[in-house]
């Protein structure tokens, strides 16, 4: 197998190619991963109401979460999956990163994406995410691809 690095320093190759189409393997730029007690989530919403959410998050997100009867899970992976994508581009919550900066959409078949709001030097980047979530915990995991 022949196999093209985009940068000559790069000795091992992603495990699948590019959809870019390009010929190119992509490389791991990073990886974040956050858990979250539901009960705080749930706690957050009785003192603050929708206050502290419309701080951290869109409005598609917020009106995607009260779908459900269940909302303070679905908002508990919304938040588990913004510090993710925070970490998995090595910033935190930050002046070079915003809770709103990026939103957490669903395709039509339910799977989750980021959509970057505000376009900075990780909007060039693609990312994959995976959001999970029990009665206890809400989680997320994040990966960005050169």
């Amino acid at each position: 197998m022949n196999l093209k690095f985009k940068n000559r320093d790069s000795r091992l190759p992603c495990h699948r190619q590019s959809q870019r189409g390009n010929g190119y393997y992509y490389m791991i730029k990073g990886v974040g991963i956050d858990i979250i007690e539901v009960a705080r989530i749930k706690g957050i919403m009785e003192k603050y109401g929708d206050k502290f959410f419309k701080r951290i998050l869109t409005d598609n997100e917020i009106a995607y979460c009260k779908k459900f009867s269940d909302a303070e899970l679905h908002f508990a992976g919304r938040f588990a999956s913004k510090e993710a994508y925070s970490k998995a581009i090595g910033t935190g919550i930050s002046k070079d990163f915003g809770w709103k900066d990026i939103e957490i959409l669903n395709d039509e078949r339910g799977k989750p994406y980021i959509n970057h709001v505000k376009q900075s030097e990780y909007s060039k980047f693609k990312f994959h995410i995976s959001i999970s979530h029990t009665k206890e915990y809400g989680s997320a995991v994040v990966v960005c691809e050169e």
